[in-house]
């Protein structure tokens, strides 16, 4: 049996554990009574392809391992010190100061200073990479502990690079340093072999909580592999889908961690007048143009069912692209499915079923489009098919395509796509949303624009205070007005559904109190991996 590019042998040979004592173990398992086994082995996907290092992007999600970031979220998401001791920002927002520790040392032996998180900030700046730093003017050391980061503008989201932005040293970043890192992180590199496994171990001069396990080997087996490992008791964790939640696997059980993975349904906002963007794509589409066709959309599905029905229910129903976030808006969903409601919306619109074919048609257009998903996900065919199937009482006909990746790009403003996002960063939701942002990668596809969305996005962004910028963030979702990008306004989406992440752990395994996750089941559970024990 071959898992994930390893032999079914291969991985039981290199996951077999030396307990404290002498005993040996496989995957975690069964160590001396009391005992906690030296190596952890995880099946969690998630393998980086651009190596890891933070400048280029590594460490977005969860715990960046071998690198320390300023400050880190906890559980609640709520921001607390990492390296950092303490940190301000001045009050036109343009100037960031923050206090680092003076007792950390680099897994090389040399000391981590102020100069090297001006050069981490100023290097991630200059790459372009997958971190955005693009609102940085200048980074300097003030001393050995203190650092200063100056903006070009106003920028209430910047707290999040101070939060995974890993910091490497500027004596030992060179041109191999994403295949061989050195960081500050409670673990350190030991071998990555792509496609299969990566190997590191406890860093013993980590300032923080030590790990309580010598060495975690990450397999990057497939679901299919991650299953059969766990079956074998060669891997202490599986993160697997919740599709296939219901399986049982002797001495494991199921752990389920709220997440802010979402999926939804982008609706393209404009009518097709024959404008394309500047790579020749085409834009709009004459039935999603219409307000009345995307609410009826989002008033026609049943949340609840997709919850059940589909995630197993693993998960919860979408209001926005935030939810479970300081910053979201529980008033912007909508409370219950009504089909007859979605009928009525679509009749006062002038949409109706003159030829009894059960498809509404207005000024000779029917009330049809396709949704487009990728045709390699189960779960988003699932929700594509169940959607069609609610809204096709209302007399609005959504024809589900399961297509490649490629096929997506030539046609995602013209089509709605079932996309999926979630992150801890509000950035996302100013991408998603910003009338600036219209056509910019899968930014905003639909070209969905309101001023007065814009307005609140903008005031979210350019906030000093952070109370102040969640309001605005909250307002940009459904304001006082009635104004807003969610269901209950300008319904730019039908968002669907949020995930549960769910994983396969060892009974022996406790790991603590997991972040809620982002986008990306899988390695975000390692956020926390400090607080992981062994309970047997």
């Amino acid at each position: 049996m071959r898992l994930g590019g390893l032999t079914a042998t291969a991985v039981l040979g290199m996951a077999v554990l030396t307990a404290c004592g002498g005993e040996t173990a496989v995957g975690g398992g069964a160590a001396a009574p009391g005992e906690t086994p030296t190596e952890l082995r995880l099946a969690l996907g998630g393998e980086s392809e651009e190596g890891y290092d933070p400048t280029l992007g590594w460490g977005r999600y969860g715990s960046p391992l071998f690198q320390s970031t300023l400050l880190r979220r906890d559980a609640e998401l709520a921001v607390e010190g990492d390296l950092a001791t303490d940190w301000s920002v001045s009050d036109d927002g343009l100037t960031w100061t923050v206090e680092i520790r003076d007792d950390v040392v680099f897994s090389d032996g040399e000391p981590l200073t102020a100069d090297d998180v001006a050069y981490t900030f100023e290097t991630a700046s200059e790459q372009g990479g997958l971190t955005d730093v693009t609102a940085l003017e200048g980074a300097r050391a003030v001393d050995d502990t203190t650092v200063e980061l100056t903006l070009t503008e106003p920028r209430s989201t910047f707290v999040n690079r101070l939060v995974s932005l890993g910091i490497v040293p500027e004596h030992a970043h060179g041109d191999d340093y994403a295949t061989n890192p050195v960081g500050s992180g409670p673990f350190t590199f030991v071998d990555w072999q792509r496609g299969q496994q990566l190997v590191v171990e406890r860093n013993v001069d980590y300032y923080g909580e030590a790990p309580a396990f010598d060495r975690v080997v990450f397999s990057f087996a497939d679901e299919d592999g991650a299953l059969a490992a766990a079956r074998a008791g060669e891997v202490a964790m599986a993160g697997l889908p919740s599709t296939l939640a219901t399986q049982d696997v002797e001495g494991m059980d199921w752990t389920v961690v709220e997440s802010v993975d979402n999926r939804g349904l982008v609706f393209p906002t404009v009518p097709d007048t024959g404008e394309e963007t500047e790579d020749g794509l085409a834009i709009g589409n004459d039935v999603t143009a219409d307000l009345a066709v995307r609410r009826a959309v989002n008033v026609a599905v049943d949340r609840e069912a997709l919850v059940d029905g589909i995630l197993e229910g693993y998960g919860s129903p979408a209001i926005g692209p935030a939810d479970s976030t300081p910053w979201a808006n529980p008033d912007a969903g909508i409370e219950d499915a009504d089909p007859e409601e979605a009928a009525r919306l679509l009749e006062e619109a002038g949409w109706t079923d003159s030829d009894g074919d059960g498809v509404r048609e207005k000024d000779g257009v029917r009330a049809s489009f396709p949704l487009l998903y990728s045709a390699d996900d189960s779960l988003r065919q699932g929700l594509a098919l169940a959607v069609a199937d609610m809204v096709e009482p209302a007399g609005v006909e959504i024809v589900p395509e399961g297509v490649s990746w490629e096929e997506i790009d030539r046609r995602l403003h013209t089509d709605p796509v079932l996309f999926g996002w979630g992150s801890h960063d509000p950035t996302e939701m100013y991408n998603l949303y910003h009338s600036s942002q219209a056509g910019v990668e899968y930014y905003n596809p639909g070209f969905y624009s309101s001023a007065a969305v814009d307005e609140h996005l903008d005031a979210a962004m350019a906030a000093t205070d952070e109370g102040e910028a969640n309001e605005e963030w909250r307002a940009a979702q459904l304001d006082a007005q009635g104004d807003g990008f969610t269901a209950p306004a300008d319904a730019a989406w039908a968002w669907l559904v949020n995930l549960e992440h769910t994983y396969l752990t060892d009974d022996c395994l406790d790991v603590g109190t997991p972040q809620v996750e982002p986008h990306g089941h899988g390695w975000p559970i390692t956020a926390n991996i400090t607080e992981w024990a062994w309970r047997c």
